[in-house]
Formats: C-alpha cells, structure tokens, sequence
C-alpha cells in the first residue's frame, strides 16, 4: 500500500525551526490584497488598512500561521515514513488553525509536523497534518491540514469526523465583496507557495485548468481578514481559531462573495466565485472569537 496509516502515524515528528519578520508579515498581507479596497482609491493610507502594511503599526492575521518561515507543511507531510503518493492525486481539502497566543511581528520558533491521523473515505484517503509550533515562551499555533489522496481509500480505516456545519436559518448577517487582482497569485506565491499551477498557464493546462488558478490558503486568508475587519473590529488578537473546507477554484481577477453569520463567540461564512454564477468556493468556514 503506498499508504501505510500506521506507519505514519506512529512516525516521530519532524522539527523545524523557523522564523519570520515584519518584511514576511507585510509581504503575505500583501498577498491577501491589503491596502486596497472596492472602491477606495485611498485606501493604502486607510489606518485599518497600514495596521495590514505598516511596520509601525503591524498586526498579524493568525492565517500567517501557514506561511510562517517560508515552509509548507504540506509538502512535507507528503514525504513522512508511510506516505508515499502521486503528487498529482493530491487534493488540498481543508485547514484549520488554532491560536495560543498572538503571532509576533518578529519571531524565531521550531515547528513540529507529524501525520496526526489517516482517514478511508472509500474513494480517497485522507491525511490529517499537524505542525504545532512554539518559542521560548511557550506554544504559538496549531495548523491541521486535511489532504485527499485520491485513489487511496479502500483500506479499512476509519471514516474520521465529518466537518459539516449547519448554516443559521436566516439570512447572512453580512455579505461583502473582495477582488482578487490579476497579479494576486504571483504575489501571494511569494510567500513560499512556488507551485506553478499558480503562475505557469501551460502547468494548468496540464493540471485541466484553462489557465492559472488562485491559491487555496490565499482565499483562507482573504477571508479571515474580510470576517475581522467586517465583525471583529480589525482586531486580529480576538481570533482563537479559524477553519474551512476547500469547494472549488478561484481564477485571478475574479470576486469573492463573502456570506457571514455572527454567532455568540464565532462566525460562520460561506465564500463563493461572484462572476461564475456563486461558485463554490469556501464551506463551513468557522472563525471562533472573544
């Protein structure tokens, strides 16, 4: 089996260390689209927007937490003892994040990545991948990724826990719009997520795409972002976890529709492809708060 469930999950986990600056900070802040805003041409200046840009002023979106030290832990999760998969079979199909603490501006910490479970869900196996990270004062975040392997499924594991979340019975609370720029994926790739399905159109035709497709952790991010400054008041410290499951693609130069409903401590969102008749795009999505 090219998967062997225990073998990966039983595998030592793998540290490394890892660090960050306000230059990083800005640069994925950047990815995500800040300091620009429908129809404001001044909003490079906005003060909501320069606490996204300024280094004097910086906060940090706790989705940084997937970026952090240029690294993805996906790719490394793909190479643990007991995983050995077709690239090409891989489907990124949720993330999660939990906050200890707020992210500093500036920090150095050792990251640990281990198979945290492997689910059967017939078809496909799936992969849970756990980075916790900490500094020396003390842990800072926990990432999940959720990754489908297709074709893998079949194996007689367990089915794992459905993520499903039920919408509140009346309409969002609100629903904001966010361009994604034409450039917004090679400017994001900056980041660390240098795969060319991101830039390289003939890569895309390979992959069945007509042309480049967003990044899926960028529209986490611009989500996120969208929530805290449309309910949370822009204050990124409020945030104590945030999670999602990945429906469809967004192409540059489309627009998020973004549906949010405010609950006690927490805010359910729905993310569609305006343009393409409200594509899929984000589901149960869960932004959890103080």
């Amino acid at each position: 089996m090219p998967i062997d469930a225990a073998a990966a999950v039983a595998a030592e986990p793998r540290p490394t260390a890892i660090s960050w600056d306000h230059k990083d900070v800005q640069l994925y802040h950047l990815g995500l689209g800040a300091g620009t805003v429908p129809g404001r041409p001044d909003a490079a200046t906005d003060p909501d927007e320069l606490r996204y840009t300024l280094e004097s002023r910086l906060h940090v979106l706790p989705s940084f937490a997937t970026v952090a030290g240029a690294g993805l832990a996906v790719v490394g999760g793909l190479s643990a003892p007991g995983i050995d998969v077709d690239l090409a079979a891989v489907l990124h199909g949720g993330q999660s994040v939990r906050l200890h603490r707020p992210i500093p501006v500036k920090g150095n910490a050792v990251s640990t990545s281990r198979v945290a479970a492997v689910y059967d869900k017939g078809k496909a196996a799936v992969l849970v991948l756990r980075t916790e990270a900490a500094d020396e004062d003390g842990p800072l975040w926990t990432n999940d990724s959720q990754i489908f392997v297709r074709g893998e499924g079949g194996f007689g594991g367990e089915r794992g826990p459905s993520e499903r979340l039920a919408l509140p019975d009346r309409e969002p609370d609100r629903v904001v719009e966010r361009p994604v720029r034409a450039d917004q994926a090679l400017l994001y790739r900056l980041s660390g997520d240098w795969n060319p399905l991101h830039a390289d159109p003939e890569f895309a035709k390979l992959a069945g795409f007509d042309r480049p497709i967003l990044h899926g952790l960028c529209t986490y991010g611009m989500t996120l972002k969208a929530v805290t400054d449309t309910l949370l008041d822009g204050d990124v410290a409020r945030i104590g976890a945030y999670r999602t499951r990945f429906t469809g693609v967004v192409f540059p130069g489309e627009t998020l529709r973004i549906r949010m409903w405010a609950g006690d401590g927490r805010v359910q969102a729905v993310v569609t492809a305006a343009e393409r008749d409200d594509a899929p795009v984000l589901a149960d999505a869960l932004v959890e708060h103080s």
